[in-house]
């Protein structure tokens, strides 16, 4: 089910003069042209030699990956964002029409009553906020005693008066915030995110301040994202936090509590950059040469389960936006299996030597 509303369609209209990559019909909305280039080269050539992600596995004694524990329950509702990022692995944008339906919201809520393994839900778009039922989804999760983080853009805040009051709507069920922001520049800002990105962002982590997030001291928690502007992986996490907070405190009065450096992963508009680039091999190379077994083993997918929009079960969200389900039977929220999810083997490819590199990478930063 897609649009619901006359509301939603206007929503659609916000945003950047670029499209998805499904609204260009660009060969990279098909995963598995994605996949083949991962497992083939940009070529598609069998001269390419990457070494598999599950030899490098194999040698650190993790093959078949398996999962630790579940304790995170991500759920994308919807695909829609008010912002087209060059880096997006998820391709989202005004025109995704894709948003998750009150009912399987409902079928999600069912599953965090049943299994109190699950501590934290973690919603994510897309622009989350942009769904409907968004409010009410996290009144009816906060009600099931569960900690939320919301992976929030930002300027989200400031598209429309409608969500200027979202940093005390956050405030009022405590909702961890996280945001992505590329730099404290509006020069690297805006070359990824798009023009008037960055003034947006800052008058919002402004408001965000204003209600008590991001402040010393503050249960409030406030955590930026930061991901690398092209083909190489990101400095130090803590260096780079020092960073940031002496600059955006020193040119703007922000104050936040973590930096979370991730690596881009080969997948949708990242990859489209590569290849466009001819940076494509050169990336997959750096990737597994700074392959760490010990990143390896603390992967997200090891204590995460990804729900996407639809309602189908993955590993972790890059899996998700290749639609490389769980290797179970059940792999839909309605029947939704605990104990084979906890037996499963995790579905692995190419992409996740993006996990691994250096200190590694996750929807919560470095994992070493």
């Amino acid at each position: 089910m897609y649009y619901r509303t006359k509301k939603l369609r206007q929503l659609a209209d916000w945003g950047f003069n670029m499209k998805s990559l499904k609204a260009q019909h660009h060969k990279l909305s098909d995963t598995h042209e994605q996949i083949e280039i991962l497992e083939h080269g940009a070529n598609h050539d069998d001269a390419y030699k990457l070494v598999p992600f599950q030899q490098k596995l194999e040698e650190s004694n993790l093959f078949p990956l398996k999962p630790t524990q579940m304790e995170i329950f991500q759920i994308n509702v919807g695909k829609m964002c008010n912002q087209v990022c060059k880096h997006c692995h998820v391709d989202a944008g005004p025109d995704r029409k894709e948003i998750m339906t009150r009912e399987t919201m409902q079928q999600c809520l069912d599953v965090l009553a049943a299994n109190s393994s699950f501590t934290t839900v973690d919603l994510t778009g897309g622009a989350p906020e942009l769904n409907p039922d968004f409010r009410w989804f996290v009144e009816e999760i906060k009600k099931l005693n569960k900690h939320i983080i919301v992976r929030c853009n930002l300027t989200i805040i400031l598209a429309n008066k409608k969500f200027h009051d979202l940093p005390d709507f956050f405030k009022k069920y405590n909702i961890e915030v996280v945001s992505s922001l590329p730099f404290y520049s509006k020069d690297r800002t805006d070359r990824q995110r798009g023009d008037g990105v960055f003034e947006d962002s800052i008058k919002a982590l402004q408001m965000l301040n204003a209600v008590g997030y991001g402040l010393e001291g503050s249960e409030l928690k406030l955590n930026l994202v930061y991901n690398p502007a092209g083909a190489f992986l990101p400095p130090s996490q803590e260096s780079l936090e020092k960073e940031f907070k002496t600059a955006l405190k020193k040119d703007f009065n922000i104050s936040f509590h973590s930096l979370f450096a991730i690596t881009n992963l080969p997948v949708s508009r990242f990859l489209d950059y590569l290849l466009q680039s001819n940076n494509y091999e050169k990336y997959m190379e750096k990737l597994l040469a700074a392959y760490n077994p010990v990143a390896a083993a603390n992967v997200m997918c090891r204590n995460t389960i990804s729900v996407g929009w639809d309602g189908y079960i993955y590993d972790c969200d890059f899996n998700q936006m290749l639609e490389l389900k769980v290797d179970c039977s059940n792999k839909h929220i309605l029947n939704f299996d605990s104990n084979e999810l906890r037996n499963r083997s995790i579905v692995i490819n190419q992409h996740c030597f993006g996990c691994t590199a250096g200190a590694g990478s996750s929807c919560g930063g470095a994992v070493t």
